[in-house]
């Protein structure tokens, strides 16, 4: 070989060395995240979407999450999807999984734990996945984040509730969990449902009304076909929340990656999806007046009532809990202190 060649070989070897490493360097994890809630949801576009974003400007780029358009199963079988490996990444509600795998969870989903979702979201974090030990109960899965939404209300377009017995024979959506049982126990025929399949439901008449958000009743067109809300301080109850990663993709990023992933999840995300949470109940609040349905808080006798019923199973969990070394109530009395809820 001429000295001429060789130093062609030369040349091309050490730049296929390059063109090698500069690939290996950009090499990207491209992750699927199954979203089930409408594209446009308040949600999705102030926290999920902003979040993947995230994702990819603190791993400069090696990590992406690409959300898809279209969800890749039902919402109840979100979390067994992101288990399973059939999407890298999925949120959901624990309610909707009906077995007992999250029953620590249930602390926020009672009565009276929030009226401000950020503060909720921080709170319920920091207690369930603090004392009360939530990847334990996510097993499969990294537990990437834990929220709540802004305060649970009744909503109905039947009558408005003055009294307890006014409950009585109204056929109403529930998203299974705590409130499922606090509906039963004043009177409520219960229907369990995820959010997509409401409106068809209700405009029908198939259901007289539904435990939602403010947001709720514009995400998914339900202004026309509510006349009621009625409201208590805190909430008349809470859904609870999960943004979870199959537990194997997450073992393939780099450990310099995932703690740049954790440094924005955890806290940091209940506070971007809380901060969402309260701007759509906000906008929805202009939109629910603007339709005449009538805001009005709950009476005291029924108030009254739904905290005696609320105490039964706070204390129920509780006992329920204690069998495996955890202290509900003190858990509760916190996530409500940091809350910010005098209880």
């Amino acid at each position: 070989m001429t000295m001429k060649l060789k130093a062609l070989a030369l040349l091309v070897g050490a730049a296929m060395t390059t063109a090698g490493l500069t690939t290996s360097a950009l090499a990207q994890t491209e992750l699927a995240l199954s979203s089930w809630l409408p594209p446009r949801h308040p949600i999705v576009v102030g926290a999920i979407k902003p979040w993947a974003k995230q994702v990819k400007e603190v791993t400069d780029g090696r990590v992406t999450v690409r959300v898809l358009a279209k969800p890749m199963g039902s919402p109840p079988s979100h979390f067994d999807m992101a288990a399973d490996g059939i999407a890298d990444i999925t949120y959901g509600l624990h309610s909707f999984t009906t077995d007992d795998r999250f029953s620590r969870s249930r602390i926020g989903q009672f009565s009276f734990v929030g009226d401000d979702a950020v503060s909720g979201s921080k709170a319920f974090w920091n207690v369930y996945s603090g004392s009360l030990d939530a990847q334990d109960e996510h097993e499969g899965v990294k537990l990437l984040g834990l929220f709540v939404h802004g305060p649970g209300v009744f909503h109905n377009n039947v009558r408005k509730i003055e009294q307890t017995g006014d409950f009585e024979g109204l056929k109403i959506r529930v998203p299974g969990g705590y409130v499922s049982d606090l509906m039963t126990d004043l009177g409520v025929t219960t229907l369990f449902m995820s959010s997509p399949e409401v409106y068809e439901k209700l405009s029908r008449g198939v259901i007289d009304g539904v435990t939602f958000t403010y947001e709720a009743l514009t995400a998914f067109k339900l202004t026309d076909d509510i006349k009621y809300s009625m409201r208590v301080p805190g909430g008349i109850y809470n859904t609870t929340w999960f943004l979870v990663m199959n537990e194997g993709k997450w073992n393939e990023i780099s450990a310099e990656d995932r703690a740049a992933i954790d440094a924005i999840s955890g806290e940091a995300f209940a506070e971007l999806v809380g901060a969402a949470w309260n701007d759509a109940d906000e906008k929805a609040l202009v939109a629910i007046d603007k339709a005449g349905i009538e805001i009005y808080d709950a009476p005291a006798p029924v108030l009254e009532n739904i905290k005696t019923s609320a105490a039964k199973h706070e204390a129920a969990w509780a006992e329920q809990i204690s069998g495996d070394g955890y202290d509900g109530a003190a858990a509760l009395a916190d996530l409500r202190a940091q809350a910010g809820v005098e209880h």
